[in-house]
């Protein structure tokens, strides 16, 4: 439904901010129980699972299943229930007093509950250059940009889940892959190790112990990386096309900093029985990686959103 003016918006009981696995399945089990939620999006519909191209772990989907076909089929789900999807980006917030306030880009907003699934956005190496070349040249998803790079050497940093994923990908297109993490032992599956170990893909490169110390191009794009082993003075120039960041994610809480208590980035919820989501200000609760650093799965994402979901409705009866 595209809304015309705030007077099309009017106060809204729940309001959900987020539209990945968190975000959608708040608003499929809110809309169950007849609370008429509002889904914001926030700038990237669907979240970081759209750029996951083979999902092997969603229970009861034993097929190829891509992030993008997960995150449209609960967009679909979401729409069965009527909930009202609206593409905008949340800039402003007063949580100060009730109804709760939220100003986005294209509306306003109040409501009398909000659960907050903002999600995560990726991290930056913070190196000089990094900024200047990117998409031009560095990217933090190979799905997006690997196909501008068939039958050339990039490099990818990272040793968990996502940087081991976008190395076999890219495998399939690039001629060569040069695979950096700062410590010996990779932190990802089990299943994902094994397979990058095959003799299979022997394109990809792997240099264990080993940072990126600068980031070399011209005025147009990259052209290559340093990186260094640890505790030593070995340097390495690699020749490379493209950069590939995959060092984790930061949860997107800024806009709640002065509002919300927050550790580490992360919003602090309470863990209390019948109330395992709800932050420091009660009616306001939270879901998936913005209050996850451990075990940031799609499917842990959901489960806390039906959860802040069902501590939605408790408290909004209780009004």
């Amino acid at each position: 439904m595209k809304l015309k003016s705030f007077n099309d918006i009017k106060h809204n009981k729940l309001i959900i901010l987020g539209s990945g696995p968190a975000g959608y399945t708040a608003s499929i089990y809110s809309a169950r129980a007849n609370l008429k939620p509002i889904l914001i999006t926030g700038s990237e519909k669907g979240g970081q699972l759209m750029n996951t191209e083979n999902i092997e772990n969603w229970p009861g989907d034993s097929n190829k299943l891509t992030g993008y076909t997960l995150m449209n089929r609960m967009n679909n789900h979401a729409k069965k229930f009527h909930v009202k999807i609206i593409h905008d980006h949340i800039i402003k917030i007063n949580f100060t007093k009730k109804p709760f306030y939220l100003k986005g880009n294209n509306f306003e907003y109040t409501c009398d509950s909000l659960i907050i699934a903002t999600g995560s956005s990726p991290k930056t190496l913070g190196l000089q250059n990094e900024k200047k070349y990117k998409n031009k040249g560095i990217s933090t998803c190979a799905i997006c940009d690997g196909f501008f790079y068939k039958n050339k050497i990039v490099a990818i940093v990272g040793g968990g889940n996502t940087a081991i994923e976008e190395a076999l990908y890219l495998s399939k297109i690039a001629l060569e892959i040069h695979l950096i993490h700062r410590r010996n032992i990779f932190k990802a599956e089990k299943i994902l190790i094994d397979k990058i170990s095959n003799s299979k893909y022997k394109n990809i490169i792997l240099h264990k112990n080993c940072v990126i110390k600068k980031i070399q191009g011209n005025t147009e794009e990259i052209t290559g990386i340093y990186i260094q082993k640890n505790n030593t003075n070995i340097t390495q120039y690699i020749q490379i096309s493209g950069l590939f960041i995959a060092i984790g994610y930061k949860p997107n809480t800024t806009l709640f900093e002065n509002q919300l208590n927050l550790k580490n980035g992360y919003i602090n919820v309470k863990f209390e029985k019948n109330n395992m989501t709800s932050t420091s200000i009660p009616g306001i609760f939270a879901a998936g990686d913005v209050i996850d650093n451990n075990y940031r799965q799609a499917i842990t994402a959901a489960s806390t959103g039906c959860m802040a979901a069902l501590d939605a409705e408790k408290y909004l009866n209780k009004l």
